[in-house]
């Protein structure tokens, strides 16, 4: 009986664990072998663009984020920075650009999700027909803006870009690393998803809407992931967002140890605050009306890639044990496959995106770095929970 009660236990652990490691493997193998089309151009008329900048103490970056925008703006657009609760000189840097600036001061309501929703209330004074969510630490690449605004409004759905942050050349392992989980997250299985016909989540920055999706969003909150769950939100509503390739935006990694761990915590905390919201969406019958929710939800719930590791590592060792001592094999069949298609996926998209970023020579030391970031997490967690928008800090001292 004890046996039977093992044995059913590491089934339903290695069975847990191949769900999500089969869905990532899809996505990542998909989206290794896809091939990129040319950007679709169509006659038609250049909507005209609101780009809305979310900012918090931004005044190091402010400035260079304002100018790769308007570099691409157009006669019509508008520029809107929201500063919300800063404390330094965002709002005058941003005034004296030339943008628009609203100045938001709500210490009890802090967060990307209120600055948004001021922003958009602003804008509904004179609508445009498309806005774009630019983060204030971001810049645009060649032709992002109008990619963006084309794709949205040809669809009338969301739009998320590419957007990628990127290593300083002199970047540690941990940053080479990183640089490569968010490129796998952001890129690849997003290119993934689209490859196979199906939405791609909103991640942060670089994001277009239609003005009749946006304007009525749920946007004030204080969530760490507000940008995926307005996703996950549209999707529910029939507005699921797309993945656009061609427009790409870009941003840095923080130099500093503790600028880095902040912005993993705070990243890391949210995804799982999400958690409980995705698996009750899973008892829904609703869901599972909605192909496009469902599979955003299905994507939401595979963990962190080196949490994702630890999963498959949890559950090969009991599969382990009970198939040396001749109780089951079954556990030990599943977790075997799950880590060789884990294995297989990876090693695709790392070979077909990831050289550059995480040369061969780097690679011994990922174990190393796996095992650090795994014993932070749950200082990350408790960390993170503490605040709605804490603004990274850069600075290049280690």
């Amino acid at each position: 009986m004890q046996h039977d009660i093992l044995s059913f236990a590491a089934l339903l652990l290695s069975v847990v664990v191949f769900v999500p490691t089969v869905f990532f493997a899809i996505e990542c193998l998909v989206g290794s072998t896809s091939r990129r089309g040319a950007p679709s151009r169509q006659n038609r008329r250049r909507p005209q663009i609101a780009v809305l900048v979310p900012a918090h103490n931004e005044e190091l970056q402010i400035l260079d984020t304002l100018r790769s925008i308007q570099g691409q703006m157009r006669d019509g657009d508008r520029l809107v920075v929201v500063a919300d609760n800063c404390n330094d000189l965002t709002a005058s840097l941003a005034r004296d650009a030339g943008a628009d600036v609203i100045v938001r001061v709500d210490p009890d309501r802090r967060g990307k999700g209120y600055a948004l929703d001021a922003g958009v209330r602003y804008l509904g004074l004179l609508p445009p027909d498309v806005v774009v969510i630019v983060d204030a630490d971001c810049w645009l690449e060649p032709g992002a803006l109008d990619n963006l605004a084309d794709m949205a409004m040809a669809t009338g759905r969301p739009v998320q870009s590419r957007y990628l942050m990127v290593a300083p050349p002199d970047a540690s392992i941990n940053l080479a690393v990183s640089e490569f989980a968010f490129l796998l997250k952001n890129r690849i299985r997003l290119l993934g998803l689209a490859k196979l016909g199906l939405p791609a989540q909103l991640t942060g920055s670089g994001m277009a809407f239609p003005w009749t999706v946006l304007r009525d969003a749920a946007l004030a909150n204080g969530n760490l992931v507000e940008d995926m769950k307005l996703g996950l939100d549209l999707a529910q509503a029939g507005h699921a967002p797309l993945f656009c390739d061609d427009a790409a935006v870009s941003s840095r990694f923080p130099y500093s140890k503790k600028g880095l761990e902040t912005q993993s915590s705070r990243w890391e905390a949210g995804r799982f605050s999400l958690t409980a919201i995705l698996l009750s969406a899973l008892l829904d019958s609703r869901t599972f009306r909605n192909r496009a929710y469902l599979a955003l939800v299905a994507d939401a719930l595979i963990p962190p890639l080196t949490l994702l590791v630890a999963f498959l590592l949890l559950a090969l060792c009991p599969a382990v044990l009970l198939a040396t001592a001749g109780i089951a094999i079954s556990p030990l069949v599943i977790s075997a496959i799950s880590i060789l298609v884990f294995d297989i996926a990876l090693s695709m998209a790392w070979w077909r995106h990831g050289r550059h970023t995480l040369p061969l020579h780097t690679l011994a030391n990922v174990p190393a770095y796996v095992i650090r970031k795994l014993r932070l997490y749950p200082r990350h967690i408790l960390e993170a929970g503490e605040a709605a928008w804490i603004r990274t800090d850069r600075n290049r001292t280690r």
